[in-house]
């Protein structure tokens, strides 16, 4: 079986209700396209709605990282893909790009850690096999990717001089 490297399961178009004060789409909205594709993604596991429903177990998102790129506007297309970076029995590691379906630009990405878990304990549970041999399939295809650049960076301020601390006061005194 050939699986696309990475995977593209979710495309949509930007609705005018995402659109915010700033005249493109705000910043929840990402997140919700972003979220749809993890479903798509999770469907094509085998462990979606109708997996949740049957088994009582779901995939949690427990860690999210976004980065934004350049902005999507009203009635944009637009394509979201995956690629897996890691799974191990009860959690998978992936990474989403999304992109103007008709210009080909990156608009933003987001990295995701997914927990699978028993909904009637809400506790962490070893996936199905079938789930997992599903996910070592795609790794084995994946693992050929270069790693996303945005993926596993640290959020933080750094400073541009270290002696900001001590300039600090002096700037307050001036901005007077």
């Amino acid at each position: 079986m050939r699986i696309e490297s990475p995977l593209c399961l979710y495309t949509g178009v930007v609705p005018p209700e995402w659109i915010d004060y700033n005249g493109h789409m705000n910043v929840a909205y990402y997140v919700l396209a972003f979220d749809h594709a993890t479903d798509a993604f999770m469907d094509a596991l085998g462990m979606g709605q109708a997996y949740r429903d049957r088994e009582n177990c779901s995939g949690f998102v427990v860690e999210t990282h976004v980065n934004y790129q350049r902005e999507l506007v009203a009635n944009d297309p637009m394509r979201i893909s995956t690629q897996l970076l890691g799974f191990d029995r009860k959690r998978i590691h992936c990474f989403h790009r999304l992109y103007h379906a008709a210009r080909g630009f990156l608009a933003a990405t987001t990295e995701l850690m997914l927990i699978h878990v028993d909904l009637a304990e809400r506790h962490s549970t070893s996936m199905p096999l079938p789930a997992l041999d599903q996910l070592g399939a795609i790794m084995a295809q994946h693992i050929q990717l270069p790693r996303p650049p945005q993926s596993g960076r640290v959020m933080g301020v750094r400073a541009k001089s270290p002696t900001l601390q001590l300039e600090l006061p002096a700037l307050r005194r001036a901005a007077r």
